[in-house]
């Protein structure tokens, strides 16, 4: 029997967001947890309807395990699609997109920040473990039934000692802290077995739009034109645009589009810079051609948006 999915239609233009990890506990009807920046989500019901249906970006270091059903979602553009016993780790200020995901979905969402890691002192070999955490090159993993139950049961141990209570359990702290440390070395030991080289596990396709992305991503506030692009990756203008039309759905220009107004609907929804700020911190060349920009790709002006936001 195939999977019924739950699905976004249509996103309102003014949609992107940034959420806290707070924010998000909220979306999806759980409930705060002591540790300051950790959060073990465990899916106790299906979902009735998808809890955040628009793209956002969050500070801290997620990764989602499905238990049961599918998801689809997009990471910084790139379409993941994720069934039973798979896993994505997601870094910092990704902005993810959740498509669409099947009735029966059950998973397990664990989020830590990096102050966590700061305040708990961990050694430089924890340090080591955690470098998968911020690979430039991270797929989806499968786990095996073993690997799964294992990584369910430590996820649960930290669940439960996580939770916010009047009781003082005794050695808390430190079996958050071990358990959280213990958790990082089993998925590392995963990634490092299944992924020995994680950059040989893209095809050609998807390592240029990769590469495209890491570019575009340092690059957006000056260079718009596709051109610059495809000169950095030695490539010519029609065939960057195929590719990543080809992976992402979306061609060179309207991912540059993409970024560029991203980050535009983020600087504009700071209360505290002016429309000619974010003009100038986006190196257009005066307020007005960022206003006609900005308006030809939302349908808003930056000031209406602001507004509303």
């Amino acid at each position: 029997m195939q999977p019924i999915f739950k699905q976004k239609i249509k996103l309102h233009p003014s949609t992107i967001k940034h959420h806290s990890t707070n924010d998000l506990v909220r979306l999806i009807g759980d409930l705060p947890q002591e540790s300051e920046g950790l959060h073990v989500y465990i899916s106790k019901n299906e979902f009735n309807e998808i809890p955040v249906s628009y793209p956002f970006r969050t500070d801290n270091h997620t990764f989602l395990l499905i238990l049961k059903g599918e998801i689809h979602i997009q990471l910084n553009l790139i379409h993941y699609v994720l069934g039973a016993n798979e896993m994505v780790v997601i870094k910092p200020h990704t902005v993810m997109h959740i498509l669409k995901m099947s009735t029966d979905l059950k998973l397990v969402g664990f989020s830590f920040s990096n102050e966590f890691i700061l305040q708990n002192n961990f050694k430089k070999t924890d340090y080591d473990a955690l470098n998968f955490f911020t690979a430039s090159n991270i797929p989806k993993l499968k786990l095996s039934k073993e690997e799964r139950v294992a990584n369910l049961s430590l996820a649960k141990l930290l669940a439960k000692n996580n939770k916010t209570t009047e009781i003082a359990l005794p050695f808390r702290k430190e079996i958050i802290r071990h358990g959280f440390i213990t958790l990082m070395y089993h998925l590392a030991a995963i990634f490092r077995t299944t992924h020995p080289n994680l950059e040989a596990e893209f095809s050609r396709q998807e390592d240029l739009t990769l590469r495209f992305l890491a570019i575009l991503n340092l690059n957006f506030k000056k260079e718009r034109t596709v051109q610059f692009y495809a000169d950095e990756l030695a490539v010519t203008t029609g065939h960057l645009s195929k590719v990543l039309k080809d992976v992402s759905g979306k061609t060179a220009s309207q991912l540059i589009e993409d970024a560029v107004i991203m980050e535009a609907r983020l600087l504009l929804e700071n209360p505290s810079m002016t429309i000619a700020q974010v003009a100038d911190e986006l190196q257009f060349s005066d307020q007005s051609f960022f206003g006609k920009y900005f308006k030809k790709q939302t349908g808003f002006s930056p000031s209406k948006y602001k507004n509303i936001a």
